[in-house]
């Protein structure tokens, strides 16, 4: 494994850092909502999981279109437009509220 990462270029390397970042990003939310639901008693999705949703989404989109990977990249295009509107949903909720 370790010649692998000797074979890539700079760019490379650092495209495959952002990819296990957004990987890590979009994995930990998961855990965030467990933790969460745990907390309260009762299964929910805090604020934080479509923030890391995002933003892990963007890291692994990003080395999606590196790679020129069809497939993910469209993937990861739909996820990011269903997790910002939650987002707007949520915030429209809360000013509807106040």
């Amino acid at each position: 494994m370790f010649n692998y990462f000797q074979s890539l270029s700079n760019l490379e390397f650092i495209f495959l850092i952002i990819g296990f970042i957004g990987q890590g990003l979009f994995a930990s939310r998961f855990i965030v909502q467990w933790i969460y639901s745990e907390k309260i008693g009762r299964s929910a999705v805090p604020i934080i999981f479509w923030y890391l949703s995002i933003f892990g989404g963007i890291g692994l989109l990003l080395y999606a279109i590196f790679r020129k990977d069809p497939v993910i990249i469209s993937g990861q295009t739909f996820g990011i437009l269903i997790y910002l509107r939650n987002l707007i949903l949520i915030y429209k909720r809360k000013n509807e509220k106040n």
